[in-house]
């Protein structure tokens, strides 16, 4: 079972003034989920994140946040959303190097690697544990930036992921009380297996906003796919051009992210933080700054208040760059989380921009840079640009099934 750090405060009771406000889920036994050199899920990303943490200072003080330390979860824990097959498929892959391409495992993309099934069954633990104490009254937020393998399928491995943590985790809320969950995906990549894991559920709401399919991985996530039978408009997808920049991104997250949730009236709020929109990333085509992902998170983060009493788990997910953009994201995004977010300007240590020169070999970024300026989705449509464009379609498809309109709300 997962244990809490001696440094942080024991498990508080709901209700418990000295409860701490959040949780963070952290082991360096987590750096375990490695598929091997020059793969792009490396994990230096995390330990680089962590660092850039502790060297800010975020998790200073034991009323802050509950550190959550997870053991790989139980194989009923990943039956929830995964196949028993799969599940021993893994088990195999893990244990002896058995490749089933069938199921994704010992693809270019999932290559086998010695302990792989605990490696991923361990983040699953971590959301899935986070998850509970949200549910519970523990804590209002929680934060895994191991997490957010939104491509894991019930019956197989998927771009980079084995075990869908985030659709274990929604689970987890549904089967502790939660009547709606709502999903927000801003990884560069459709979130398609956790929208297909809740693809009929009515109370799931998934929303991505990704590079188009047409143009990226994994080729789905379209406009006009809004959720099965008895579920339409549980599922919203705004699918982006390529070279969509920062302000034109968070002008598509304003004009849907917020109406949608509003109408939904999630009880608890997941969201997902791949940081591979960013222009540097070697895996998209888009050009989000680290600036305008944390303008970004700083929406979801008021709209978790606004909706769903504060109950927020945050999940990591892409990024590959590794050293200049996905600590400093991730590190905002933790930040968030226990309520002491970084600024505008804010310098970068020179303990941690050293070691980043150690494991990288290049310069780190001297510090978080300014606010972004946004053009609100409210000062009118422009049917010239091509953003705007796959935003109407959006609104235009999902809409009116969640009581909007399109043109107005």
């Amino acid at each position: 079972m997962p244990t809490t750090d001696p440094t942080s405060s024991p498990a508080p009771t709901p209700g418990d003034a000295a409860a701490p406000a959040a949780c963070v889920v952290w082991s360096p036994e987590l750096l375990g989920y490695d598929f091997g050199p020059g793969h792009p899920m490396a994990p230096a990303r995390l330990d680089l994140t962590m660092g850039l943490v502790r060297a800010l200072g975020l998790l200073d003080g034991a009323a802050t946040a509950r550190l959550l330390r997870p053991e790989p979860a139980a194989d009923d824990v990943l039956r929830l959303v995964h196949d028993a097959e799969y599940v021993a498929a893994v088990r195999a892959a893990s244990a002896h190097g058995t490749p089933d391409p069938h199921r994704g495992l010992g693809t270019e993309d999932d290559p086998v690697f010695p302990g792989m099934h605990e490696a991923a069954a361990r983040i699953v633990a971590g959301s899935y544990e986070a998850a509970g104490l949200i549910a519970a009254g523990h804590v209002e937020h929680a934060v895994n930036v191991a997490g957010g393998m939104h491509h894991a399928k019930a019956g197989a491995a998927s771009g980079f992921c084995v075990y869908n943590d985030a659709a274990v985790a929604i689970r987890r809320l549904l089967d502790d009380g939660a009547a709606r969950v709502a999903y927000v995906d801003l990884d560069a990549h459709h979130g398609d297996g956790v929208e297909e894991a809740f693809w009929d559920d009515p109370r799931v709401l998934t929303v991505s906003v990704h590079q188009s399919g047409a143009t990226l991985f994994p080729g789905t996530g379209h406009a006009t796919d809004v959720g099965g039978a008895g579920a339409e408009g549980t599922a919203v997808n705004v699918a982006l051009p390529r070279r969509t920049d920062g302000p034109r991104w968070l002008r598509a997250v304003d004009a849907v992210v917020p109406p949608v949730l509003r109408a939904f009236r999630p009880e608890v709020l997941v969201t997902q933080h791949g940081c591979d929109a960013h222009g540097e990333d070697p895996l998209s085509d888009l050009d989000v700054s680290v600036d305008a992902q944390r303008t970004a998170l700083g929406w979801v983060h008021d709209l978790a208040h606004e909706l769903s009493g504060g109950r927020w788990l945050a999940l990591g997910g892409g990024g590959y760059a590794i050293a200049r953009v996905v600590p400093l994201v991730w590190s905002a995004v933790v930040g968030e989380v226990v309520h002491r977010p970084v600024t505008a300007g804010e310098p970068l240590p020179e303990e941690w921009r050293a070691r980043v020169a150690e494991v990288a070999g290049f310069d780190a970024p001297l510090a978080f840079g300014p606010p972004v300026d946004v053009r609100r989705w409210s000062n009118g449509y422009d049917p010239d640009d091509d953003v705007d464009r796959a935003v109407a379609a959006t609104r235009r498809a999902v809409f009116p099934l969640l009581g909007l309109d399109p043109h107005f709300d």
